[in-house]
């Protein structure tokens, strides 16, 4: 592995926001300080930043700005649930542009739950917005949320039904109870089933791969990812769309492939057809991630940026 960190994007600056409500949200900048901002909102809820995400850009002309959101990677307290919902992360984003003193428009980067928070963002703030780059689109709505479950049955109806059997009652409540509970051994469980769910989907051969035990970084992202499921990712059951209409002249690049069990793309559809200017590229590939996908992702947004 030391090639591969012997490559990675260098960071130009990087440190942690002043702590606010019990939390230090870490961040780190690569590329050009003079260049057009790019902030970028990780995946998960409960996932983390890495150098290697700021590669899909020019860093000589570009500046590209990671961010771990609260309880996640480098942010401390790792795992922390206090003070931690959507409007928080939404509000540390701001935060962030304001602390690094950035005045003019910024690009949007954003993957998965990332792509949630990059549509809420702009939504928020659409004149601060100059592009959009989208991909593994995930509403957070209604729709979305009972595909994971009642639309995946359909697929991998053991699966569930062992979740079910589990939780005698609401699945995500259970296994947030679960991680959250003072015993290891509960802990795991919940990590090994509904943490580790989406691996599983779009899978052709897929097994729980359970783990005898985690690290504590591991635990503390399942922690977060389950703090939100179990609350509808603290959202409406429509918002994102509901106020889509606010950025429907923002440029975008919207990337999905075509069998994701995670994030159908019925939902990068739909953001694409009201985003006016935006393209809409559906990769042949299945699974929410791949390597057809992140190639599909490096062409694109270099496309788009070399035009920019």
């Amino acid at each position: 592995m030391f090639w591969k960190k012997w490559f990675e994007p260098k960071p130009f600056n990087e440190g942690f926001l002043p702590e606010k409500e019990g939390h230090k949200v870490f961040f780190a900048e690569f590329g050009n300080p003079e260049g057009v901002p790019i902030l970028c909102f990780h995946g998960g809820p409960g996932g983390g930043s890495r150098p290697q995400q700021a590669r899909f850009a020019d860093l000589k002309r570009f500046r590209v700005i990671l961010f771990d959101q609260r309880g996640c990677g480098r942010s401390l307290p790792a795992g922390e649930l206090k003070n931690n919902t959507t409007q928080d992360l939404l509000k540390d984003a701001e935060r962030l542009l304001d602390y690094l003193k950035i005045k003019e428009k910024v690009i949007l980067r954003g993957a998965s739950w990332g792509a949630a928070l990059a549509l809420l963002f702009a939504e928020k703030h659409a004149r601060k917005i100059c592009g959009l780059l989208l991909s593994q689109v995930f509403l957070a709505d209604k729709a979305a949320q009972e595909w994971e479950i009642e639309g995946n049955r359909n697929f991998y109806p053991d699966f569930v039904a062992e979740m079910e059997s589990k939780a005698r009652g609401n699945i995500r409540s259970f296994y947030e109870a679960e991680i959250n509970s003072k015993s290891v051994k509960r802990q795991l469980n919940a990590a090994n089933h509904y943490g580790f769910f989406e691996r599983i989907c779009g899978s052709l051969t897929p097994a729980w791969g359970v783990c005898s035990e985690l690290s504590e970084k591991e635990l503390a992202s399942q922690r977060v990812f389950l703090h939100y499921a179990a609350q509808n990712f603290m959202l409406g059951e429509r918002e994102i769309m509901d106020n889509i209409e606010k950025i429907k002249q923002i440029p975008a690049v919207i990337v999905h492939n075509r069998l994701d069990f995670v994030c159908p793309p019925k939902g990068a559809y739909d953001v694409h057809r009201v985003l006016l200017k935006s393209k809409l590229v559906i990769v042949p590939e299945k699974g929410h991630v791949g390597r057809l996908l992140a190639k599909a992702i490096r062409t694109e947004f270099a496309a788009w940026l070399r035009n920019m």
